[in-house]
Parts: structure tokens; C-alpha cells; sequence
């Protein structure tokens, strides 16, 4: 049998993974800079087996528009070049045979509100996510009946909306400063 304050920290543990979830995936977002994360959802062949990228290379970023990958293994560097091409980073990578480098042009305007759109999308499953985990929870509220008070079960709900506005308002908050990121020149 399951306690309101079970239900209460099950519902903010899920939101808060849905928060955790939300940033790493704006980290693989391109914006202005470089940034190794946005190698994060690439895998490459390797010998048969879909592996991502930093576990086939060292990734570094020597200065703020371009990255270098520098494969383990010189023999999986055809595969990680094809993986960046399929990609939906829209660049080109270089190989000089022993490294990759990846040189990111400046956004446009009009790719700048692309992604700020994709930001938006993004951040829009991370709210639903949310609201589905006050959801459950205020279902599990609602078998409570006849175990606690109508008064208990209304107070716990109160308790479940101000708990999630509280992270619908850190969703809001993490996509403004994400919007903010991507249009800075």
C-alpha cells in the first residue's frame, strides 16, 4: 500500500528526470559554438556494431567554431566520417587521414529560428512528460479514496499542481535561456 508522500515522491522524482532528460538533450543542440555534445546522438558502424562516437574517438573542440575527432582506431575513421555526414548536424567534416576536423559556419537568421523551434518542440514532450507524471500520480491520489479524507486527497493534489508548475516554470525557463544562447551572434 502506497503512502500520499510515496505518491508525491514518485510524481517529483519522475519530473525531475524529465528535467535531467531535457537538458542533455539540448546539450547535442547546435548553437553558435562548438561543442562536443553535439556528437552525442551520432553512432558509426564499427565493425558491425552501432557505436557512438566518443566511444570511438577523442573529441576536442580547439577553438569555438570547429571540432576534432581523433579516432582510437585510424581503421574506423571512413565510418565515423560517414556517420557525421548522415547526420542532421548539416556539416561537412575533413580528413586528413588521421583526424576529422568539423568546422561549423555561423548561423544564419533563418537557421538560428529553425532551432529555436526545434528547441521549442523539444522542450514541449519534455512538458508533456511532466504532466503525464502528475497524471499517474493523481490517479494513484484518487484509489486513495476511503483510505484518506476527501480533504487529504484535495490537499495532496494542490500540493501535485504547485509541485508541477514548479518544473513546467524550469522547463520554461531552461528553453528561454537555450533561445537566448541561440541567438547570440
Amino acid at each position: 500500500m502506497t503512502t500520499t508522500t510515496e505518491v508525491m515522491q514518485n510524481a517529483d522524482e519522475h519530473m525531475k528526470k524529465a528535467l535531467a532528460r531535457l537538458h542533455k538533450e539540448l546539450q547535442t543542440v547546435r548553437t553558435g559554438r562548438a561543442n562536443p555534445q553535439m556528437l552525442d546522438r551520432i553512432e558509426a558502424d564499427y565493425y558491425g556494431t552501432m557505436t557512438p562516437l566518443k566511444g570511438l574517438a577523442n573529441i576536442s573542440t580547439p577553438d569555438g567554431r570547429s571540432l576534432v575527432i581523433q579516432p582510437y582506431d585510424k581503421g574506423s575513421l571512413k565510418a565515423i566520417e560517414q556517420a557525421i555526414h548522415k547526420s542532421d548536424l548539416g556539416v561537412n567534416p575533413n580528413s586528413d587521414g588521421s583526424v576529422i576536423r568539423i568546422t561549423f559556419p555561423q548561423l544564419t537568421e533563418e537557421r538560428r529560428k529553425e532551432m529555436i523551434k526545434m528547441v521549442n518542440k523539444i522542450g514541449e514532450e519534455f512538458r508533456v512528460a511532466v504532466r503525464n507524471a502528475r497524471r499517474d500520480a493523481d490517479q494513484d491520489l484518487k484509489k486513495m479514496k476511503g483510505e484518506i479524507s476527501e480533504d487529504e486527497i484535495k490537499r495532496q493534489m494542490e500540493a501535485l499542481q504547485k509541485l508541477t508548475d514548479k518544473h513546467i516554470k524550469e522547463i520554461d525557463k531552461t528553453l528561454q535561456d537555450k533561445e537566448a544562447e541561440l541567438m547570440e551572434v
